[in-house]
C-alpha cells in the first residue's frame, strides 16, 4: 500500500442542527469510517457539515476537497448519500479532481468509484446529450438545404486546442495556489518567514508539489505565492474592488 493512498481526508455530514449537536448520525458515520481505516490507512484531517443533502453550497466540503487536493489524497465518506442527492453537485464533485472512497463499499474506488458517481449524474448528462442531438440534427438539415456552416478548420482548430489547454493549466495552477494558501499562512504565522523555510515545512508535512514530487524548493513556494496574489488581484478587478489608475 503506497503512502499517499493510505492517507485520507474524512468528510461527515448530518442533515439537521439537532443531529449535529447531539452527535446522532455523526457517531455512526465516524464508526463506519473507523472500521474502513483499520484496513486502509489513516485520517490526516476531518470536516463536519450540518447541511441538507439537497443544497450544493457546502463550506466544509469545499475545505475537505481543498485539503485533499493539497495532500493529493482521497476523501472518505461513510455512505454515498452523505455526499449529496443533487445531480448538479455530483457533476461538480467529479470535476474537482479528488478521489472519493465510500467506507460502506470498500471495493468501490478509483475508476469504479468515478463511474458510480457518473451514473448518479447521468440524468444531467442525458439531458445535455438530447439537446446536442437536436442541435446536430438542425445543423444537418440546414446543411442539406445549402446553408454554409462556419467553424474552425486546420490550423485554427490546433490554435484553439492549444489555447484551451493553456487555460486549463492556468486554472489548475490557480486552484492549487488557492488551496495551499491557508497552510502557507499558518506556517508563516508560526515563524516560517522565508520561502526556503516554507519549502522545508511543506516537505516535512508530506504535501506534494504540483508535479507530485516529495521535496519543495524556495522557488516553487515563491511561484505559488505569486500565483495566489495574481488570482486575488484578478478577482478584485473583475468585481470592481481594485481599479487601475489611468
Amino acid at each position: 500500500m503506497s503512502p499517499t493512498i493510505s492517507r485520507f481526508v474524512a468528510y461527515y455530514r448530518v442533515s439537521t442542527a439537532k443531529q449535529g449537536a447531539s452527535g446522532l448520525g455523526l457517531a455512526a458515520q465516524r464508526s463506519t469510517v473507523a472500521a474502513y481505516l483499520k484496513e486502509h490507512g489513516q485520517v490526516i484531517a476531518e470536516f463536519k457539515e450540518v447541511e441538507s443533502g439537497r443544497r450544493s453550497d457546502r463550506p466544509a466540503l469545499e475545505q475537505a476537497l481543498a485539503a485533499a487536493r493539497v495532500h493529493r489524497v482521497p476523501i472518505v465518506v461513510a455512505k454515498v448519500d452523505r455526499l449529496t442527492r443533487s445531480v448538479a453537485f455530483l457533476s461538480r464533485l467529479l470535476e474537482s479532481g479528488v478521489d472519493v472512497r465510500f467506507a460502506d463499499l470498500p471495493a468501490i474506488e478509483g475508476p469504479t468509484g468515478r463511474f458510480m458517481l457518473q451514473q448518479m449524474a447521468a440524468v444531467a448528462e442525458l439531458e445535455a446529450g438530447l439537446i446536442s442531438a437536436r442541435t446536430k440534427a438542425a445543423l444537418a438539415a440546414a446543411k442539406k438545404r445549402g446553408v454554409k456552416l462556419g467553424g474552425f478548420r486546420g490550423a485554427s482548430m490546433t490554435k484553439a486546442a492549444h489555447q484551451a489547454s493553456k487555460i486549463v493549466r492556468e486554472r489548475s495552477a490557480a486552484q492549487r495556489a488557492h488551496d495551499l494558501m491557508p497552510t502557507l499562512r499558518e506556517l508563516q504565522s508560526n515563524g516560517a518567514k522565508s520561502n526556503e523555510a516554507l519549502a522545508r515545512a511543506l516537505t516535512g508535512m508530506r504535501i506534494p508539489t504540483s508535479r507530485g514530487r516529495t521535496e519543495w524548493t524556495g522557488v516553487q513556494v515563491a511561484r505559488v505565492l505569486r500565483k495566489a496574489a495574481s488570482s486575488v488581484t484578478q478577482t478584485d478587478q473583475s468585481t470592481g474592488v481594485a481599479q487601475s489608475t489611468p
